[in-house]
């Protein structure tokens, strides 16, 4: 049971590490075209890509504090989950046999 729960954190350590460093990449690539259009132009352009570059560093701090008080949530929920699980395993089995019922008469009409 402790290994499948390893197993299980790992796999969601690594999906939100995934979706971090993806939001990362986005933003940096955004970072990157507008220093490239401000080139082009003049001082107005430098304005704008400055102001482009302090929302998108805005947007990159606030995605990191997301990413980290979903990771907090999560973990506190699947403690939760796991405390009730034992201390209540009867009720527990009871609950997902009632679900495994529900679902087979809802699935065997169709």
């Amino acid at each position: 049971m402790q290994a499948q729960e390893a197993i299980t954190r790992t796999k969601m350590n690594g999906a939100a590490s995934n979706i971090k460093a993806d939001m990362q990449t986005l933003v940096k690539d955004a970072q990157t075209m507008l220093e490239a259009a401000a080139a082009l132009s003049g001082e107005k352009a430098d304005h704008m890509r400055g102001k482009g570059m302090h929302l998108l560093d805005q947007a990159l701090g606030k995605a990191h504090d997301l990413s980290d008080e979903a990771l907090v949530r999560g973990r506190h929920l699947a403690k939760a989950g796991d405390h009730y699980v034992k201390d209540n395993p009867w009720k527990t089995i009871a609950a997902a046999a009632g679900v495994g019922l529900l679902l087979g008469v809802i699935l065997g009409r169709k």
